[in-house]
């Protein structure tokens, strides 16, 4: 295997820049692009949390003085950027007798070997990034193995709100249910705007709900109307002024263990349309090269093996996917 590694082609920029150009399989909530990334130059993100009110304006006589701005009592906190470090290996058979097809050269050879086995490492970046906005979205940002990184309730100092839509009883008045979460997450925005309200659920709920025999003929119409102009049935349903979205979203840990994303009957409602609620802060790498640099979400990097034995590939990503309004989460349960 020629030491081809040490062409420019195979430097921590050139993969890093490769590796955050590879397609992006975010899932369902990356799709919404509900996180706005933000790029960051250190390894934690201060938050000062402002306890604003909007206040009505007294008016008065021409000349007189203005009312005097009350800014708030104003908190700081700290928030640690979670590290995501994932490793893989070319080995020289990986490359020996093997020749992209159309191609010449051992360069496109190992090139592509390497662009497949970044495609891989992003991808789980990837489903590691939407477990922990789902978690951000929950109010919970859980770890691989299920331990707890941050609790947003706790840090924020905030009860967790939590709606029982008793869907197993027959005369539940679920339209009544919906318009408690929709006015629960409006007043506690605390000034933010928004336009509209979704909830992701598991498949459990989103069955329970349309079969409910005060929303069961609002479904059938529902279904009826999407039939017919073409609409995407995925997209979600509409009832009570809320948005209804099944969400299957699982992966399993480095253990082998499954992790549903939405517990068996659980939603998780937020807003929509919103400016500054949610963020994912995208901290630098742990290399020489990227001190004091803005964070890119992915970064790669390549090494020699011990006696030319192969090359060791390197990625990491550090993100924290943050609701910096927690008390707008609303979790729905349907027994």
């Amino acid at each position: 295997m020629q030491d081809i590694f040490n062409d420019p082609a195979f430097n921590m920029a050139n993969l890093t820049a490769s590796i955050n150009i590879l397609p992006n399989l975010y899932g369902r909530v990356g799709e919404m692009g509900l996180f706005a990334v933000k790029p960051i130059t250190a390894r934690s993100v201060i938050i000062e949390e402002k306890h604003g009110t909007l206040n009505l304006l007294q008016s008065k006589p021409l000349g007189s003085p203005g009312t005097v701005d009350d800014h708030g009592a104003r908190t700081v906190r700290s928030f640690v950027v979670p590290h995501i470090p994932h490793d893989d290996i070319v080995l020289p058979g990986d490359v020996a007798g093997i020749r992209a097809f159309g191609s010449e050269t051992e360069l496109e050879t190992v090139s592509s070997i390497v662009n497949d086995r970044l495609q891989t490492m992003k991808n789980k970046h990837d489903i590691t990034h939407e477990w922990h906005r789902m978690g951000a979205l929950k109010g919970q940002i859980l770890d691989a193995d299920g331990s707890m990184i941050y609790d947003l309730y706790s840090e924020f100092g905030i009860t967790k709100k939590t709606v029982n839509f008793s869907l197993g009883t027959a005369t539940t008045d679920v339209k009544a249910k919906c318009l408690a979460v929709k006015r629960h997450i409006q007043k506690n925005l605390m000034g933010e705007l928004m336009k509209s309200v979704r909830v992701l659920v598991s498949e459990e709920f989103f069955d329970a709900l349309t079969s409910h025999a005060n929303v069961e003929k609002a479904f059938a119409n529902w279904q009826e109307a999407q039939n017919r102009l073409g609409g995407d049935m995925r997209t979600g349903f509409d009832f009570g002024g809320l948005t209804f979205e099944e969400y299957a979203g699982e992966a399993t840990d480095s253990a082998g263990t499954l992790r549903r994303f939405i517990a068996a009957g659980s939603g998780h409602a937020f807003p929509e349309g919103t400016g500054v609620t949610f963020h994912q802060y995208a901290a630098p790498a742990d290399f020489n090269e990227t001190v004091n640099t803005l964070g890119q979400v992915y970064y790669a990097k390549q090494e020699p093996r011990d006696m030319g034995r192969g090359t060791n590939i390197h990625t990491q990503s550090n993100p924290l996917a943050l609701c910096l309004r927690p008390g707008v989460l609303v979790e729905c349960t349907a027994a």
